[in-house]
């Protein structure tokens, strides 16, 4: 593990997305002391447990430390300090050149003591994005269950999406329990919920929807994945058009060979019905989540919310991937290009680029039309 600090550690802890980092540090002290965060961590070396992980975008000097072409990675950050992040950190990459060396080095312990950890590992770098539902999905899947305290969203993204959440629980404040007051209830029900806090001042709700205690805790969660995918999806939409546009527009500088110059035609029309037909496809998810919200709020049947908010887990990985893969297109391509400053950029690097998009978007089940539009 490279032996550099890691500055802005706080800055970053306090700004972090859920989607690119998670961080276990905040987990800890949140919960370590909980009965469920001893008995099921997410990972079994203590210093990793309490380490800060999140999608980084590569910048050139990086590149070189992996035995292939990327453009993001995974960034493992063990604070030298858990108490106090001015200290920074110690970081590595997943997959660099080395790895499982570098961090049993750094940990002072063996790879067959890492084994588990490893396979963790490797999902959260496999993963297009770390949102909290996708990979609680992913690890289920390979039998991996850690306790609940580790899926949370981020308190920087509770705050931004608070308002969105807020609007979101009034339908069904207003039928719980009336007009009366239902704003500031909404108010105080959608911190809760984002909490993940399934306590008494709920129980109005949970009657509602008709589950039992631990059909709700349950249910709130998933609940709150999709108040969380839809917020993600209006809040990425706006930014589309003006992606879609110089991805269509952008041109490299120097020198550009016939087979490049056909790639770079091609994937650009290619991209433009990837982002679109992904976007298209969480849309049409959520929709169906809006369905089953409003034939309780406002056909009075609860049982159809509670039913798919029962099965609503099998919806996580295909809204967290095909979300997550949009993201980093937007993302990476703010980075790499700034409002307000020309692009520049190479055929090579540019056909980097446009593959990496194209393989993150890669989903064989989501069919591209011809003549697909965006729709906010």
């Amino acid at each position: 593990m490279n032996d550099r600090t890691v500055r802005n550690l706080a800055q970053l802890e306090s700004s972090a997305s859920s989607a690119r980092v998670l961080n276990l540090r905040a987990v800890q002290i949140r919960s370590g002391q909980t009965e469920e965060y001893t008995r099921f961590p997410l990972f079994q070396n203590a210093a990793l447990n309490r380490a800060i992980i999140t999608k980084h975008r590569l910048r050139a000097n990086e590149m070189d430390a992996f035995p292939y072409a990327r453009n993001s990675a995974t960034k493992i950050i063990l604070p030298i300090e858990v108490s106090d992040l001015r200290m920074g950190g110690q970081y590595a990459f997943i997959g660099q050149n080395n790895f499982k060396e570098i961090l049993c080095n750094t940990l002072n312990t063996r790879i067959q003591d890492l084994r588990a950890d490893l396979a963790v590992l490797q999902l959260l770098d496999e993963s297009p994005s770390l949102d909290p539902f996708l990979i609680r999905e992913q690890l289920a899947r390979q039998g991996i269950k850690p306790a609940r305290c580790y899926f949370e969203i981020s308190d920087a993204d509770t705050a931004r999406m608070f308002a969105f959440a807020q609007k979101e629980i009034e339908a069904l404040v207003r039928m719980s329990v009336g007009e009366d007051g239902n704003v500031a209830y909404a108010g105080t029900l959608a911190r809760k919920l984002l909490a993940n806090s399934a306590d008494s001042d709920l129980d109005p709700l949970r009657l509602t929807m008709q589950m039992d205690r631990m059909q709700f805790q349950e249910g709130i969660f998933c609940w709150k994945a999709f108040i969380y995918y839809k917020w993600q999806l209006g809040d990425m939409l706006p930014k589309l058009p003006d992606i879609l546009s110089q991805i269509e527009k952008i041109q490299p500088r120097g020198n550009t060979d016939d087979e490049t110059r056909v790639y770079i035609s091609n994937a650009r029309v290619n991209l433009r019905k990837k982002i679109i037909a992904a976007s298209q496809s969480v849309k049409s998810t959520i929709a169906v989540y809006d369905h089953s919200y409003s034939r309780m709020t406002k056909e009075g049947k609860p049982a159809d919310f509670r039913d798919f908010l029962i099965t609503a887990p099998e919806l996580f990985s295909q809204l967290g991937e095909r979300l997550g893969a949009v993201d980093h297109v937007i993302s990476f391509w703010r980075y790499k290009f700034p409002n307000g400053r020309p692009p520049i950029i190479s055929p090579d690097e540019l056909t980097d680029v446009f593959m990496d998009f194209e393989q993150s978007l890669n989903f064989p089940d989501v069919p591209v039309e011809s003549n697909i539009v965006l729709n906010s």
